[in-house]
C-alpha cells in the first residue's frame, strides 16, 4: 500500500467515551450519602448563585442574547424573571453560580468545581419538564435533578483524579463541558449511541486556555467560564439529537485526536469505575468565598487575627507553608488588577484575613484592596513548600489541603504556629461543616426574597424525601421573581 493514503476504516468509539455512555445510561443511584450531599450541594450552589447577582460584573453577562426575545418553554434563572432558551439559560446558570468563586471543588490531579454542571442540569430539566407538561405528561422531579448532579460530578471527578490538564495548559471547564453534555443528552431523550456521539463531539472542540486563571492575565472569564461550558454542552446535546453524527476516535486519533493534539500525547486514563464516589468526597467552600487551596490559609490567618491584630506594623515576615498546587496556582506577587486576580492570589487572601478576621466576596473589589496595608503584608510573605502537604494532597484516604501560618515580629518574637490541613468544607469535618453550609444558605436567601419565601425554601430544601419528589417545575417556580430585572 502506498505510503501517501490514509486507511479510512471507521474505528469504534474510544474507551473513555464508551464507558461514560455506559454510566450514564445504565448506572442506577442508591447511595443515600451520595443523594444527601448532592442535595447539600444544590442548595449551597443556588446560594452561591442567588449571592452572585449583588455584583453587577456578573449581572451584567445575564438575560437573552437579543434583549426582548421570548422563547417557548423559556428556562427559568433563579433570583431573576428570566425566561431564556436552554442554551443560554444554561450559561446564566452556570455564570452565577460560579461567579465569587464559591461553589464546590474537587482536588486531584486535575482541579475543578463540579457544581458548574447545574447550569446544564437545572436548564435541561426545566425546559424538558415543560415540554411534558405541555404534552400532557409529568415533569420531571428533583430526583432527577440530583441523580444527574451526582453523575456529572462522577465524570468530571474521575476525569480529574489522574488526568491532568492543567499541566498542558487547558482549563478545568473542558470536564464540565463532557459531563454536561453527556447529561444533558440524557435528559432530552438520548440514546446510548447519541449520548456518546454527542460526548465524542465535546471533546472535539477546542479548549479553553488557563490563562485567564493565572499570572499575568487573571480575568473575569474564570467566572464564567462554567457558563460558557454548560452552555456548549446543552448546544451539543441539541446538535447531536438532531442527527449530527459523532466522531469515534476523538481521544486516540493519530496526529488529529485529542490525546495527540492537546494532552501532550498522553492516553487519557479512568483510574476507576464510575459510580457515587465523588459526590460523596466533594469539598465544599463554606467559610470563605476563597480559591480552595488557600481555605486552610485563611482559616488560619483568621485564628491569628486577635493575636496579631494590634501588632501589624510590627510584622517582620510571614511564614507560608503550603503544597505544591497552591504554589502553582495562586501564589504571585506583583499589581492585582482585579477582583479574580485576587481571588487567586494566596498572598492576598492571608492578608485579608489576618487584616480582618474575615474573609467576604465584597473584599476583592477595588474599594478594598486599595488598602496599603493589605500590599505591606503580601511583601512580607514567604512562601515554602512542605513534601508532606504536597504528598498528602493526592493521598485518597486524606486528600488534604493543608496550609501553616506563623508570624515573625521586628523585636524577635513569633506567634503560634497554626496548621489548618483540612478546611471546614472536607468530608472529615462534615458534621462540623453541615451546619454551617445550612447557614450560609440562608444568609443567601435572604439576599434576594423576604422572610416568608425565605422559610418556604429553606424547609424544603433541608427535607431530602420532599425536596426530591417535588418537581423540577414547581422547585424553578419558587426561585423566580417577577420583577428583578437587571
Amino acid at each position: 500500500m502506498s505510503s501517501n493514503v490514509d486507511l479510512n476504516i471507521r474505528p469504534g468509539y474510544d474507551s473513555v467515551v464508551t464507558e461514560i455512555a455506559n454510566y450514564v445510561t445504565d448506572f442506577e443511584i442508591n447511595s443515600d450519602l451520595a443523594l444527601d450531599t448532592a442535595r447539600n450541594c444544590l442548595i449551597d450552589t443556588l446560594g452561591c448563585g442567588l449571592l452572585a447577582l449583588k455584583f453587577p460584573a456578573c449581572t451584567k453577562m445575564l438575560g437573552p442574547v437579543v434583549k426582548g426575545t421570548s422563547v417557548p418553554f423559556g428556562v427559568r434563572v433563579p433570583g431573576t424573571n428570566f425566561k431564556l432558551d436552554p442554551i443560554k439559560g444554561a450559561f446564566d446558570i452556570g455564570c452565577m453560580i460560579r461567579w465569587l468563586d464559591y461553589n464546590d471543588t474537587w482536588l486531584a490531579a486535575e482541579w475543578g468545581h463540579p457544581s458548574d454542571n447545574l447550569g446544564a442540569i437545572l436548564a435541561v430539566t426545566d425546559f424538558v419538564s415543560q415540554k411534558l407538561v405541555s404534552n400532557g405528561d409529568e415533569p420531571l422531579t428533583m430526583r432527577v435533578v440530583l441523580e444527574s448532579m451526582i453523575m456529572t460530578h462522577e465524570i468530571q471527578g474521575i476525569l480529574a483524579l489522574k488526568n491532568s490538564f492543567n499541566r498542558v495548559g487547558l482549563d478545568h471547564v473542558v470536564l464540565v463541558k463532557v459531563a454536561s453534555t453527556a447529561l444533558a443528552t440524557k435528559l432530552m431523550g438520548g440514546t446510548r449511541d447519541q449520548i456518546k456521539d454527542a460526548v465524542t463531539q465535546a471533546w472535539v472542540d477546542g479548549q479553553s486556555l488557563r490563562t485567564y486563571r493565572h499570572a499575568p492575565n487573571a480575568g473575569s472569564r474564570k467566572s464564567w467560564a462554567a457558563g460558557d461550558a454548560t452552555s456548549r454542552a446543552v448546544r451539543l446535546a441539541m446538535i447531536t439529537l438532531s442527527g449530527e453524527m459523532g466522531y469515534p476516535s476523538v481521544l486516540s486519533a493519530p496526529k488529529w485526536g485529542f490525546e495527540d493534539v492537546l494532552f501532550n500525547e498522553e492516553q487519557l486514563s479512568l483510574p476507576q469505575d464510575f459510580g457515587t464516589y465523588v459526590m460523596e468526597n466533594i469539598l465544599f467552600k463554606i467559610s470563605f468565598p476563597a480559591e480552595f487551596h488557600a481555605q486552610t490559609a485563611v482559616e488560619a490567618a483568621v485564628m491569628l487575627h486577635p493575636h496579631i491584630k494590634d501588632r501589624l506594623d510590627d510584622i517582620k515576615t510571614i511564614e507560608v507553608t503550603t503544597h505544591e498546587s497552591a504554589i502553582r496556582i495562586i501564589s504571585k506577587v506583583g499589581e492585582l488588577n482585579n477582583p479574580a486576580d485576587r481571588d487567586h492570589c494566596l498572598q492576598y487572601m492571608i492578608a485579608i484575613g489576618l487584616i480582618k478576621g474575615d474573609l467576604v466576596a465584597e473584599d476583592y473589589e477595588d474599594d478594598v484592596a486599595s488598602d496599603p496595608k493589605i500590599d505591606r503584608l503580601r511583601e512580607k510573605m514567604i512562601i515554602n513548600e512542605d513534601k508532606r502537604y504536597s504528598v498528602e494532597y493526592h493521598e485518597a484516604d486524606k486528600r488534604s489541603i493543608a496550609n501553616k501560618l506563623q508570624i515573625h515580629f521586628n523585636d524577635g518574637t513569633s506567634s503560634e504556629e497554626i496548621e489548618v490541613e483540612y478546611p471546614i468544607g472536607h468530608k472529615r469535618r462534615r458534621e462540623e461543616g453541615i451546619p454551617v453550609l445550612e447557614q450560609k444558605f440562608k444568609n443567601n436567601l435572604e439576599i434576594t426574597f423576604d422572610s416568608e419565601k425565605c422559610d418556604e425554601i429553606y424547609n424544603l430544601c433541608i427535607n431530602q424525601k420532599d425536596l426530591e419528589n417535588t418537581s423540577v417545575l414547581d422547585f424553578q417556580k419558587l426561585f423566580s421573581l417577577e420583577n428583578n430585572i437587571f
